[in-house]
C-alpha cells in the first residue's frame, strides 16, 4: 500500500478559479491516498474565485487553510515532510518569484522548500501569450525540478461542462503528483 500524501495547494489570483475548485473537489474525495491538504490563497485568489465562480465557497472544504503570510505553517519548513505542492492556478508573478527564489509569502516559501527538498512541485500556469521572461522563468523552475503544467484543457474526452473541461487538466496534475485518478486516457473507448 502506498504512503498517503501530504499536499500543499496554493491558489493565486490568476484567472482560472475553476481549476482550483475542481482540484479541491477531487482532493476532498481522495482520503484513501491523501493524508493532509494545506491550502494557502492570496487575497486576489479569493476575489477572483468569488468573481469567476459567483461564490466564496472555498472556505467550506475540509482542509486547513493558512494565511498567506503564515511562516509558522508546517510546510514553511522541510521538516514537515509535505510530498507535493500544486500551485493552481499559478500567476506569472508567482512563477517569477518561485523561479528567482524570492520567498516573500507562504506560497513562495513553500515552493522554495519543496524544490530544495527535491520534492514534487507542479505549477498550473495560466497566461497567454507568454513573454520571454515567462518562458525563462518556466525554464528555471523546470531546471530546479519543478513541473510546468499549463492549464490547457484537452477535448478528446468530449467534456460537456466547464468542470469536466477543467478536470482534463486537474486529472493530469493529480497524475503528475503520483495520485491515482480514474480519468480518460488517449486510446480509451468512449
Amino acid at each position: 500500500m502506498k504512503k498517503k500524501k501530504k499536499i500543499i495547494v496554493a491558489i493565486t489570483g490568476a484567472s482560472g478559479s475553476i481549476y482550483a475548485k475542481v482540484l479541491l473537489d477531487k482532493l476532498s474525495k481522495l482520503d484513501d491516498q491523501v493524508a493532509e491538504v494545506g491550502v494557502v490563497m492570496s487575497d486576489n485568489a479569493k476575489d477572483v474565485w468569488t468573481f469567476e465562480l459567483g461564490a466564496d465557497n472555498y472556505q467550506h472544504y475540509p482542509f486547513t487553510f493558512y494565511n498567506k503570510n503564515d511562516f509558522m505553517a508546517p510546510f514553511a519548513s522541510g521538516s514537515a515532510r509535505f510530498d507535493t505542492m500544486i500551485v493552481c492556478p499559478c500567476s506569472m508573478g508567482t512563477l517569477g518569484r518561485i523561479a528567482q527564489g524570492i520567498s516573500s509569502d507562504l506560497t513562495t516559501r513553500a515552493a522554495d522548500v519543496i524544490l530544495k527538498e527535491r520534492r514534487k512541485l507542479v505549477l498550473v500556469t495560466r497566461e497567454t501569450p507568454l513573454s520571454t521572461i515567462h518562458i525563462q522563468n518556466m525554464n528555471l523552475v523546470t531546471q530546479a525540478g519543478g513541473i510546468i503544467c499549463p492549464a490547457s484543457p484537452s477535448f478528446y474526452s468530449l467534456p460537456k461542462t466547464f468542470e469536466e473541461l477543467a478536470a482534463t487538466v486537474i486529472d493530469r496534475v493529480l497524475s503528475l503528483s503520483d495520485i491515482d485518478v480514474a480519468s480518460y486516457a488517449w486510446g480509451d473507448q468512449q
